[in-house]
């Protein structure tokens, strides 16, 4: 079978290769890929610049967003033959410690944890894989093609989740939630936003494209200007695009009582002139929180397909704005002004 290869670290090494088909070890569910998303990580993996080969190999199978339709299943294991399914990417370390052995491998505590695509364990762009029943989850069949969004969205469902729990610190009213950046993490940010009835405000640099237009089809409102004129003092911040000024102004914008999610990651190597005692000062006087949440575990899944379902499929439809066949991957890997999110797909 055919599928996307690189030798993590090492720049221009990937290739579209013939490889065996999934070993049993994977998992006794047989899935079908059907496409695999692309995505910053990838890029990072690809550059040479991130990713670690499985044990013994030099090679890694590249992919950790993926939509399949299951061939094999056991009975009984929660999925069918022809149901649509996901790849959970994370395993939990072999020791575990305490959070993987709760199944919060998402927060491991020793780095230990391997990664479908990513670390150590080959991903999802292949024309075949196989996965544990507990590792795949369900895709609502309406969905179709957008269900690849899975992954992305599970990211963002466990940023909510935290948010809302420590926002249980206290009485806690939030109205107004701000989200920096548009691409696909903040674009479901904001839809899961508004699926919470919130005022919901999107801040990104892009002017033309799709963006503008997905955000105001949500009911939320778009920006292309400062923090401060995307609502300020917002209640609820989903920091997206790791970008070092950004993430420093929203630290120092937010309402009293506010949380500040930060989900994208910085490329470090940028000094920027700060004034820590003050930012501390405001931040300790008004009880303000800021955390970082990275991955999700299978019940940030769950939340993901539940809100997935719920969406409008027509507008996360739109968030696929190419569909590449497997005969030209390598087009899926340049960026350009419009995109939001480009597709391999590997069968229909």
């Amino acid at each position: 079978m055919r599928a996307i290869t690189v030798i993590p670290g090492t720049s221009g090494s990937a290739r579209l290769d013939e490889v065996p088909e999934p070993p049993a070890e994977d998992g006794e569910v047989l899935v079908q890929t059907i496409a695999v998303g692309v995505c910053g990580t990838d890029i990072e993996i690809l550059s040479g610049a991130y990713g670690w080969p499985p044990p013994g190999r030099d090679r890694l199978i590249l992919g950790h967003e993926s939509l399949g339709r299951v061939l094999e299943a056991p009975d009984g294991c929660g999925l069918s033959r022809g149901d649509l399914a996901a790849g959970i990417v994370r395993r939990p370390d072999p020791e575990p410690c305490d959070n993987c052995a709760a199944g919060e491998w998402d927060m491991c505590r020793n780095g230990r944890y391997t990664e479908r695509g990513i670390k150590q364990r080959d991903g999802f762009a292949s024309e075949r894989f196989r996965i544990r029943a507990e590792h795949a989850v369900r895709v609502d069949a309406r969905l179709g093609l957008p269900g690849v969004l899975m992954e992305p969205a599970s990211v963002v469902a466990k940023a909510w989740e935290h948010v809302e729990r420590i926002g249980a610190r206290a009485r806690w009213t939030p109205r107004r939630v701000l989200v920096t950046g548009a691409g696909p993490i903040g674009l479901l940010a904001a839809l899961l936003a508004t699926q919470r009835q919130f005022e919901v405000h999107v801040l990104d640099r892009a002017t033309e494209g799709p963006k503008p237009q997905l955000v105001r089809d949500l009911g939320a409102r778009y920006h292309a200007g400062t923090v401060a004129e995307a609502g300020n003092r917002p209640d609820i911040v989903i920091e997206c695009t790791g970008v070092a000024s950004l993430v420093l102004d929203v630290l120092e914008r937010g309402a009293p009582g506010s949380i500040v999610c930060l989900a994208g990651v910085s490329s470090g190597g940028h000094a920027l002139p700060i004034d820590l005692g003050a930012l501390n000062r405001d931040m300790v006087l008004e009880n303000q929180v800021v955390f970082g949440s990275v991955n999700a575990n299978r019940r940030h899944y769950q939340q993901a397909a539940t809100a997935l379902a719920a969406a409008n499929p027509a507008w996360l439809a739109r968030l696929i704005t190419r569909r590449v066949p497997l005969d030209r991957w390598t087009d899926a890997l340049t960026r350009r002004p419009d995109d939001v999110k480009p597709v391999i797909e590997f069968a229909t």
